[in-house]
């Protein structure tokens, strides 16, 4: 029996196994138990399983019981059954028990895959591979990048060549873990310990080698890597890197458009480090208005510009606000009208990678939140303790530049087709034309759907699929076959706007318009429940849980732990 056969049969058995929660939760007993394999076929495929490891799946199973809660009790049932789906905070409450249910029948789904899983390895014993020592010339896939797109892509060679032990897998990344950006505006906002949105890539990724280093050439001819291994740039620590297939996964930095004052002034907002650096610069605001006595220099401390609105800006505004208004009780000098949050953006609305609408609903809660709007407004100068905008200048102490980004600085050393915006050429399989085993995928490439022709953003969500794509055409170019052309239809978008209020975008492939907007707390439920679950490691999963259930209860913490001047 095949791999993917005998994780579809174990799915689907321990989907309708489950399915008897279901019958509970839903209160009707027709085709649930269809329902419930469906799933359970669908979770089994999804993730890889690894002996013993009960917890893992129950926790990331019970998370995917939230967004199908949403999806299928409150927005697919009603539209069956010829109604309108509502999610006030009075229908929420009534959905309750059937929340309560889907999350039961997600952590029996993650227990039962596990259990099946695990009889049937001592049963009909592993897939057979081949040995360690085989003879055959191997090949190696170095991978440059360790994001979202390069370890995604690791992670799916290891499935891919789980029987070709010959073949060599190596990722080379500056950072030794991966960082889960979609939570990283809740560490600026002190919501979540910085520790527990990070998974380290050598427990993560279980055959490819890791090498920490700094890339700082690639020489095409030769097929070498340049590299600079460890935390330093001595001498001595140079090496090249022979492969035979090379990976562009580098990734994006922010680009300030030649605004060398803003750059130089400006919080960046790409790393761990980044969010941890406005946290404390936040405290340290607080700190200094506390003690000041004049108004006017008062509230300039406290006024904190992002300059971007899109998802990132957006949601980070949304957090340092919370974060603001949530430590006055701590600093009895200052009032909340000293508190300022201004947002600054180019375009006459935010979020433009969501509809009108929510939109302008993510503005007025963010706006009735305390935030301030600067929008159809350019960022054009910054001097200390001012920021220059094309309608005035604004007293404040921060800026944060989350306005734009460009590849990564190495794309640019490379003798490589690139297009406008600096990212590499690659055809529809994912692959650099003209030199034969280079591949390129996520925000470093310019990679284009081969269905509709149309550029695809530089989006986590299709950075995890071009990973698949391309893990699947590497294999088989190695296996003689014919690579397959790139094609993903979005699942939709989520954005935090503050404290319980997201906005989201559902793409419903059986619904006429094949999209279902909805915001507010359901929303906010969403999100939490699709990136818990997305969440890599039990361990990162229990932190998260446990910081969120902290915050409901006590305010936010305002020890600055590290000082990162």
């Amino acid at each position: 029996m095949g791999r993917l056969t005998r994780r579809a049969v174990v799915g689907a058995i321990a989907g309708t196994m489950a399915s008897a929660l279901l019958i509970a939760a839903l209160g009707r007993t027709f085709a649930m138990p269809l329902l419930g394999a469906a799933l359970g076929v669908a979770y089994a495929l999804s993730t890889e399983p690894s002996p013993g490891a009960y917890l893992d799946n129950m926790f990331t199973a019970g998370a995917y019981g939230v967004p199908l809660w949403a999806v299928i009790s409150v927005i697919t049932l009603p539209l069956l059954s010829g109604q309108m789906p509502e999610w006030s905070a009075e229908q929420m409450r009534s959905h309750f028990p059937t929340l309560v249910g889907w999350v039961l029948f997600g952590l029996t789904l993650g227990l039962f895959t596990q259990l099946i899983s695990d009889i049937a390895m001592r049963v009909l014993g592993p897939q057979a591979v081949l040995p360690e020592g085989d003879s055959r010339p191997g090949k190696q896939i170095v991978i440059l990048g360790g994001g979202f797109a390069g370890m995604t892509l690791a992670e799916c060679l290891e499935r891919e060549l789980e029987k070709d032990r010959s073949v060599a897998i190596t990722l080379v990344s500056e950072t030794n873990a991966l960082l889960f950006t979609p939570m990283l505006a809740e560490v600026a906002g002190s919501s979540l310990e910085p520790s527990h949105i990070s998974a380290p890539l050598r427990t993560t990724l279980h055959r490819t080698q890791f090498i920490r280093g700094r890339v700082t050439g690639v020489d095409l001819e030769k097929k070498r890597v340049l590299l600079v291994a460890g935390a330093d740039d001595a001498e001595s620590c140079a090496s090249e890197l022979p492969y035979d297939h090379l990976v562009f996964a580098l990734g994006a930095v922010s680009n300030y458009f030649g605004l060398g004052a803003v750059q130089k002034l400006a919080f960046d907002f790409k790393t761990l480090i980044d969010a941890i650096r406005i946290r404390n610069r936040v405290i340290e605001m607080f700190e200094r208005a506390d003690r000041e006595a004049d108004a006017q220099a008062r509230k300039a401390l406290l006024t904190f510009v992002v300059a971007g609105g899109g998802f990132a800006g957006v949601e980070l505004a949304g957090a340092l606000n919370d974060f603001a208004r949530g430590i006055l009780a701590d600093y009895p000098n200052i009032h909340s009208q000293d508190v300022r949050v201004v947002l600054v953006h180019a375009r006459d609305r935010i979020l433009p990678e969501l509809s009108e609408s929510l939109g302008r609903y993510a503005q007025q809660r963010m706006e009735a939140r305390g935030v301030e709007f600067r929008l159809s407004t350019r960022l054009e100068d910054a001097r200390e303790g001012v920021v220059v905008l094309s309608e005035g200048e604004v007293p404040a102490g921060t800026l944060v530049w989350t306005a734009g980004t460009a590849p990564n600085p190495l794309v640019k050393t490379l003798p490589l087709e690139k297009d406008q915006r600096g990212a590499l050429t690659v055809d529809k399989t994912l692959a650099v034309p003209g030199h034969a085993g280079v591949w390129a995928l996520g925000d470093c490439a310019a990679v284009v759907d081969a269905k509709n022709g149309k550029s695809c953003p530089p989006t986590a969500q299709f950075a995890l699929r071009e990973a698949v794509t391309l893990a699947k055409n590497i294999a088989a170019n190695l296996q003689g076959r014919p690579p397959r052309a790139f094609h993903f239809d979005s699942l939709g978008a989520l954005c935090v706007v503050g404290h319980q209020t997201a906005c989201a975008e559902l793409t419903i492939p059986f619904l006429r318009d094949k999209t279902m907007r909805f915001s507010g707390l359901l929303a906010w439920f969403l999100w939490r429940g699709i990136y818990l679950g997305k969440l890599p490691g039990l361990e990162r999963k229990i932190r998260v849980l446990v910081d969120w259930t902290v915050e409901l209860f006590f305010p936010r913490d305002i020890v600055q732990t590290i000082d990162l001047r």
